[in-house]
C-alpha cells in the first residue's frame, strides 16, 4: 500500500496520458454530469413539484437528503467492492443504466410517495457511478497527472448543476416539470450503451510503481485486499478519516445550499423559472466549474512540496467563502444575490478534489474503488443525509414566525458549519504533518 506518510509526490516529471485517457476522461465526465444533473433536478424544479404535489420543505428535504443519502452512500461500499473484483466499467455502465430509469420514473409520480420511491430508486443506481470513475481515471492517468484529470472530471457536478437549471427550469417553464425528469432519463440510457461499447477497462494499477518495488526484498507477498481489511485500512488512517470527516462538514453546506438556493431565490428573491434557467445556471457553471478546476491544478502543485497542502487548500477556501456567503443569503436582490454567489460557489469545493486525489494516491490500486466509495460514504451521509434535510426542516421550524423569509434565516445557520469545517480541515493539517514527520523519523 502507498504511504500516506511520503512527505510529498513523486518529483519526476509525470508520463503523459495517451488520447485514449482523454477520450476516457469526457465520456466519465459526461456520465458524472448526467449523474448530478438527475441528482439537482429536484431542487431546481422545486416549486412546481410542491405547487402541484403539497410537498413541504421538510418533505422535500428528506427526499433530497436523507432518504436519498441513505441508498446512495450505504450501496456505494458493496458496489465498490464489486468493482475492485470486477470489471468496473461494466459496473458503471449497468448503474448509469438505472439512475436514468429512476429518473423517468420521477417525471411520472403523482404522489409525494411514488416521488420518494422513484429518488431511492435513483440513489441506488447513482451509487454505482463515481467510486468506479475514481479508479478508472486513476489507472488511465499517471501519478502527477491524477489532481489535473480528477479536477476535470469532478467538472460534472457543477456542469450537471448549470445544465440542469438551464434545462430543467426552461422545459418546466414551458412545457412540464414532468418532461425535464423523462428526457434526462431517456438520454442516460442511451449514454449508458456508449460506455459498455466503447470505454475499455484499464489495467488496475498499470500505471503504479508495482507494489514489489516497494517492499523489502524479503517481505512476503501482498495478498489481494479483502473487505474488512480496506474498511479497516481506511478508518483508522488518520489522516483518510480525518479527511472524509471534514469533507462531510463542507458538505453538510454545499448539498444544504445546492438543494434550497433555487427555491430560495424564486420564493424570496423573486426570481421567475426563465431568470433562473439563464442567470442561475450561469452562476453554478462558472463559480463551481472554477473551484473544481482551479483547486485541482493547485493541489497537483502545492502537494510536491507539502502534502498539508491537502488540508490547508479547503480551509482557506472556506475562510474566504463564508463572510460572501453571508452577503448572498442578505442580499436585498436576486441581482445582487448572485453576485456575492459566485466566489463561494468555487471556494466551498475547493476541498473536493484534494480529498479524492488523496485517497486515489494513498492506497493499493485493488482498494482504489471501495476506499472511494468509504470517503463517499462518509462524507455523504453527513452533507447529502444531514444538509438538506437539516435546512428544509429549519425553514419549516421558522415558517410559523416568519413566513415571508423562513428560508433566508434557516440559511443562516449554516454559517457555524463554516467554522466546524475550518477547524476540522486545520486539524487535519496537524495529522498529516505528524505522519511525516513519523515517516522522515522512522
Amino acid at each position: 500500500m502507498a504511504s500516506s506518510t511520503d512527505a510529498a509526490l513523486p518529483a519526476a516529471p509525470p508520463m503523459r496520458p495517451g488520447a485514449q485517457a482523454w477520450f476516457v476522461l469526457g465520456v466519465l465526465c459526461f456520465v458524472y454530469v448526467l449523474n448530478f444533473l438527475d441528482r439537482q433536478l429536484l431542487s431546481i424544479l422545486a416549486k412546481p413539484i410542491q405547487d402541484e404535489l403539497g410537498v413541504t420543505d421538510g418533505q422535500l428535504g428528506l427526499i433530497s437528503g436523507l432518504y436519498f443519502a441513505l441508498f446512495y452512500c450505504i450501496l456505494a461500499i458493496p458496489v465498490g467492492w464489486l468493482a475492485d473484483r470486477t470489471n468496473r466499467v461494466k459496473v458503471l455502465a449497468f448503474s448509469c443504466a438505472l439512475w436514468s430509469a429512476a429518473t423517468a420514473a420521477c417525471g411520472l409520480s403523482t404522489s409525494y410517495g411514488q416521488l420518494a420511491v422513484s429518488r431511492m430508486a435513483v440513489g441506488v443506481g447513482e451509487a454505482g457511478g463515481v467510486p468506479p470513475s475514481y479508479a478508472i481515471i486513476s489507472d488511465y492517468f499517471p501519478s502527477g497527472t491524477r489532481g489535473t484529470a480528477l479536477s476535470l472530471f469532478n467538472l460534472g457536478p457543477p456542469i450537471g448543476s448549470a445544465l440542469g437549471v438551464a434545462f430543467g427550469a426552461s422545459i418546466a417553464a414551458a412545457y412540464s416539470w414532468r418532461d425535464a425528469f423523462i428526457w434526462v432519463g431517456v438520454v442516460g440510457v442511451v449514454t449508458a450503451a456508449v460506455v459498455w461499447l466503447f470505454v475499455r477497462e484499464p489495467k488496475k494499477g498499470g500505471l503504479d510503481k508495482p507494489l514489489e518495488t516497494r517492499l523489502p526484498a524479503d517481505a512476503a507477498p501482498v495478498p489481494r485486499a479483502g473487505f474488512m481489511a480496506t474498511c479497516k485500512m481506511y478508518f483508522t488512517n488518520p489522516v483518510l478519516r480525518g479527511m472524509a470527516l471534514a469533507c462531510g462538514a463542507t458538505q453538510f453546506i454545499t448539498y444544504a445550499l445546492l438543494n434550497f438556493a433555487t427555491l430560495f431565490l424564486m420564493r424570496e428573491k423573486g426570481m421567475t423559472l426563465s431568470e433562473v434557467a439563464l442567470w442561475y445556471a450561469l452562476v453554478i457553471g462558472v463559480g463551481v466549474s472554477g473551484g473544481m478546476f482551479i483547486s485541482g491544478r493547485l493541489i497537483d502543485h502545492f502537494s510536491r512540496r507539502s502534502k498539508t497542502a491537502y488540508a490547508w487548500l479547503p480551509a482557506i477556501g472556506l475562510a474566504l467563502a463564508a463572510p460572501l456567503f453571508a452577503a448572498f443569503v442578505w442580499a436585498p436582490s436576486w441581482q445582487l444575490a448572485l453576485v456575492f454567489l459566485i466566489l463561494p460557489m468555487g471556494l466551498n469545493y475547493f476541498y473536493r478534489s484534494p480529498a479524492i486525489t488523496l485517497v486515489q494516491e494513498e492506497v493499493r490500486p485493488d482498494q482504489r474503488v471501495l476506499s472511494g466509495a468509504l470517503l463517499l460514504l462518509v462524507m455523504n451521509l453527513i452533507g447529502l443525509g444531514l444538509g438538506p434535510t437539516y435546512l428544509g426542516a429549519a425553514s419549516d421550524f421558522f415558517r410559523a414566525e416568519h413566513p415571508d423569509n423562513s428560508l433566508q434565516i434557516a440559511l443562516y445557520t449554516l454559517l457555524p458549519f463554516y467554522g466546524l469545517a475550518i477547524l476540522m480541515f486545520v486539524g487535519l493539517a496537524a495529522k498529516i504533518r505528524k505522519q511525516v514527520a513519523s515517516e522522515a523519523g522512522s
